[in-house]
């Protein structure tokens, strides 16, 4: 089967010919001729059995290209058109100055750079990116000092315009803030130092962070996760990398226990917390309420003022590792009103003690302690409002009976003693 020809890239060129082009299609192996019309190209390179390279002969006007090998001369309608072109012209380089390891975006502006083959730092190759025909970007290469850089087409070779390598100095970093967070990421940091401009990549450890903001002075990022410990952070820039400053990832606390697990709603009692992870704790909330104060006694346990409150609600610990939340242990308090007595039936009996007294009030639930007088009574709690106790012995007299719960003491009424 006689070679198949595709395309031909560029499809248009000089009439003084040659222009680089490449040729794609298939059957290629083996091709001895390349025609633009009836003349022969030069160069003729076959790539492979689909591309050959060769530059065209002179010539004018639309002509059929063609190839020739061992089985025929394709036959298909790719056509190359002979026109002149003006040659390149360069009116801006953006930016201007860069590294002298390059490595940096060039976006070089000007007319006629269509089809663009090279693009020069002095001698020296750039990668071009992308090509319109007023615009290429193109990755600077590595110099020094100040050079010419220039675009090449088929068309020719554009004026030069100036491009200065200069030596950015390191980045240096002073200040993290935070300097730690959660093991799950997610939180913002600034990052603080100087020669930070036009940072490239902020490690956590080996883990890049997402940068949000950059100036001279000032980087904002998004913290990656990472497992709890302690871990550099370096910003690099095309100037090079900065110092390491540590960073600590913490675990998210956990809270066990809570102790006493009531309280009175007026709060102001004090309770003991036990847990892990607690010795960065930042807050501490009863419910949605904050506690009133707190101090942190080890990384296992603090004590936390309690505030007032209403009902069962979850004690919780903030710290730079996130808030503690439901798990294993019993971190509920519950609020308590305080217990009110309001009657004694009957209100008196003898003073060899062993009477039965109905107590009815309220808020009586969690009753711990029962006096008469002072002196303690044994009880049975009925309910929330009904108490049933047996008389300590005491002397004849009117004493004050009084109950306590967790909430505090109750009001006092009078029992009367009667002589045996």
């Amino acid at each position: 089967m006689a070679p198949v020809v595709t395309s031909v890239t560029p499809s248009q060129g000089n009439p003084s010919g040659g222009t680089p082009v490449t040729i794609n299609g298939s059957g290629f192996t083996g091709t001895t001729v390349v025609r633009f019309g009836s003349n022969l190209a030069t160069n003729v390179v076959v790539v492979s059995s689909t591309q050959i390279t060769a530059r065209t002969p002179a010539g004018s006007g639309t002509v059929k290209v063609t190839v020739t090998g061992p089985t025929g001369t394709s036959t298909q309608n790719v056509f190359f058109l002979y026109t002149t072109v003006a040659a390149p012209v360069l009116t801006a380089l953006s930016p201007a100055s860069g590294p002298t390891s390059g490595g940096n975006t060039v976006t070089i502006t000007g007319t006629n750079l269509t089809s663009a083959t090279q693009v020069l730092f002095g001698a020296t190759p750039a990668t071009i990116l992308t090509n319109t025909p007023t615009q290429i970007t193109a990755t600077a290469p590595a110099g020094t000092s100040t050079t010419n850089v220039t675009v090449t087409t088929p068309s020719g070779t554009s004026n030069p315009l100036t491009y200065t390598y200069t030596t950015i100095p390191a980045p240096t970093i002073t200040n993290l803030n935070p300097p730690n967070g959660p093991t799950t990421g997610g939180n913002t940091v600034t990052i603080t130092g100087t020669n930070l401009t036009s940072a490239t990549q902020v490690l956590f450890g080996a883990t890049p962070a997402t940068i949000l903001t950059n100036t001279p002075t000032q980087i904002t990022v998004t913290a990656p996760a990472g497992p709890p410990s302690v871990v550099n952070v370096t910003v690099t820039t095309p100037g090079g990398t900065s110092n390491p400053l540590p960073y600590v990832y913490v675990a998210a606390p956990i809270v066990i226990g809570v102790s006493p697990q009531f309280g009175p709603d007026t709060g102001g009692n004090t309770v003991t917390i036990t847990g892990s992870n607690l010795a960065l704790a930042s807050a501490v909330n009863f419910g949605p309420t904050p506690a009133t104060g707190f101090t942190v006694i080890s990384d296992n346990q603090l004590t936390a003022t309690a505030p007032p409150g209403t009902g069962t609600v979850v004690v919780t610990v903030t710290t730079p590792g996130g808030t503690s939340t439901l798990g294993p242990g019993n971190p509920y308090y519950t609020y308590l009103g305080a217990p009110v007595i309001n009657t004694l039936v009957p209100n008196q009996g003898s003073e060899l003690g062993g009477d039965s007294v109905t107590i009815n009030g309220s808020n009586l639930t969690y009753t711990d302690a029962l006096t008469f007088g002072g002196t303690p009574a044994s009880f049975s709690v009925l309910s929330d409002t009904l108490v049933v106790t047996t008389t300590p012995t005491h002397a004849a007299g009117t004493v004050n009976v009084q109950l306590h719960t967790p909430a505090g003491n109750s009001n006092t009424l009078p029992f009367t003693y009667d002589p045996a």
